[in-house]
């Protein structure tokens, strides 16, 4: 269960902490940590990053990252899945990819488990709307739905065989379907 760290830490003291397995996350200044990703969770998670990134690297329009730390807006979350347009990716001199991502992504993806809040997951969500990120999955796998959110917009609910909605920048056609097909 994802439980609330008391704390009079600061966002950069959380950032000098050690890492946890599973990851922590520093919201409104609390730390939270995520429940250990299973099996669905993680199927899912590994099939959408193999998905984007299939047609998104090669050509450099995008990089879709899981687990990869994102701070800004006071927050540090760690979304399931993180896509980046190229151009904003951070990358170093030496043409690598950084370790520490300050910015937002420009597409986020929660897979939400049986033990986490949804509350909590679309707080996250917003906050990356809040901020730029250009379209939020919530994806459901016990109840076979996905939550679209769009910036300005109510969330859509998506089921059975209904379009998926991606970012401008991606063409990627997928239905509910056959993203929990993957399971």
């Amino acid at each position: 269960m994802t439980t609330a760290t008391p704390s009079s830490l600061t966002l950069k003291e959380f950032l000098k902490l050690p890492e946890t397995k599973p990851a922590s996350e520093f919201i409104d200044g609390q730390i939270y940590q995520k429940p250990m990703p299973q099996g669905k969770h993680s199927r899912l998670q590994l099939r959408f990053c193999d998905a984007v990134n299939q047609v998104a690297e090669s050509s450099q329009i995008a990089l879709a990252f899981p687990e990869l730390r994102c701070t800004f807006g006071g927050r540090s979350i760690v979304p399931d899945a993180a896509v980046f347009i190229w151009e904003r990716i951070p990358f170093e001199a030496d043409g690598e990819v950084p370790n520490a991502f300050e910015i937002y992504p420009d597409w986020t993806v929660e897979i939400l488990s049986p033990e986490q809040r949804a509350t909590k997951v679309i707080s996250n969500i917003l906050h990356c709307l809040k901020h730029g990120t250009q379209l939020g999955w919530l994806i459901d796998p016990e109840e076979r739905l996905i939550l679209a959110f769009l910036p300005g917009h109510e969330p859509i609910e998506l089921i059975g065989s209904d379009r998926l909605p991606t970012p401008k920048f991606l063409t990627l056609d997928l239905t509910v379907e056959q993203v929990f097909g993957w399971l």
